[in-house]
């Protein structure tokens, strides 16, 4: 067999192709299209199978469907482990395919799941969505500024970007420059609001066959929306063995240090899935107000952890149901809460 590792860039590739015997019959550098890649292909040994690696980066996946194409087998590598395992002090792309090469041979290679093409472009259209809202919440941010450094107070109970608050503002006699930012901020605010409607819009054509989503959206906390990313990130229940291995993905785990007989945890896990960590988290908040058995959980923990970790422990708690749920085909049923002393949680609802 060959096994090509490629150290991938925007514009080119370093690729060393390397046999079982560990003889490289191919190095050097050339084009990251599929072109170059299909010549590359007629000119290594012909009937040896083919396997190839990448790593996992911002632009990774339109190599990787050439490498499917082509039937070149790709695999896409972990980019963290595999500075874990292979960090040297020189570094080149020569010397980053050849590792890749090498690891790839021996079986060593730590891999990411790759979902379907089509579950990745639905992705996008969700992580767009995403985007939207937080450049929304960046445009309110600057429009409280406005009013702020004004000294102006909104009336009370009432939305700022609701019916009567946007007419509050509307009849606003600002002095300039701010009167012209406020009208431009709120002209864009709508635009915005377009654009997210529409998202939504693609949202619900593209994701109303995904058979998790009506399974998560019985838990409580998880709109359409939070369940459709929850639903794409996982991809497929069955790649988790535990709900722990869920929650490691999600980052809602803590991370922990124990060394001579001493244990000690930390914050969440920064290397995790952060769409599935917002998610979650999201969801938390709103299951606390709708749901007597979070509630219950989030109030006994609060005055010992303080609101903010133990959110994360309903969020921690949420995922673990949610793995529970979709790994058995159901909805989920609220319980009433049950403290058993020496858990975390409490019994599964």
């Amino acid at each position: 067999m060959i096994h090509l590792g490629i150290d991938h860039h925007k514009k080119y590739s370093h690729v060393v192709a390397m046999k079982d015997s560990g003889e490289i019959v191919w190095d050097g550098r050339l084009d990251s299209d599929r072109d170059a890649f299909e010549e590359l292909k007629r000119s290594l040994p012909a009937g040896e199978p083919i396997q190839s690696v990448l790593e996992a980066g911002r632009n990774w996946g339109t190599l990787y469907d050439a490498l499917e194409e082509l039937g070149l087998n790709p695999k896409l590598a972990n980019p963290l482990k595999m500075r874990l395992i292979a960090e040297t002090f020189t570094k080149t792309d020569k010397i980053d395919a050849t590792t890749h090469a090498i690891i790839l041979k021996a079986g060593l290679t730590p891999l990411v799941h790759v979902p379907p093409k089509e579950a990745r472009d639905q992705k996008n259209l969700l992580r767009q969505r995403i985007w939207l809202v937080k450049l929304q919440t960046m445009l309110k941010n600057r429009i409280h500024n406005v009013i702020d450094r004004n000294h102006l107070k909104p009336p009370e109970r009432t939305d700022l970007f609701g019916g009567h608050g946007r007419a509050w503002m509307n009849g606003l006699n600002l002095r300039e420059p701010d009167g012209k930012l406020l009208r431009a901020h709120m002209e864009l605010l709508d635009t915005l609001h377009a654009h997210i409607r529409q998202a939504e819009k693609w949202i619900d054509e593209t994701l109303k066959e995904n058979p998790y989503t009506p399974i998560l959206m019985s838990l409580p906390g998880i709109g359409k929306l939070l369940a459709a990313i929850i639903a794409l990130e996982i991809d497929t229940i069955d790649r988790f063995s535990s709900p722990a291995k869920l929650c490691v993905y999600s980052g809602l785990a803590n991370s922990t240090y124990s060394s001579g007989g001493k244990t000690s945890h930390g914050g969440l896990m920064p290397a995790c899935n952060h769409f599935m960590r917002y998610a979650f988290i999201e969801a938390a908040w709103t299951a606390i107000r709708v749901s007597p058995y979070f509630d219950a959980f989030f109030k006994r923990l609060k005055h010992r952890k303080g609101a903010q970790d133990a959110a994360g422990a309903v969020g921690r708690k949420l995922c673990e149901i949610t793995w529970h749920c979709l790994k058995q085909r159901r909805d989920y049923r609220e319980k009433p809460y049950q403290f058993r002393p020496g858990r975390l949680g409490a019994t599964l609802a």
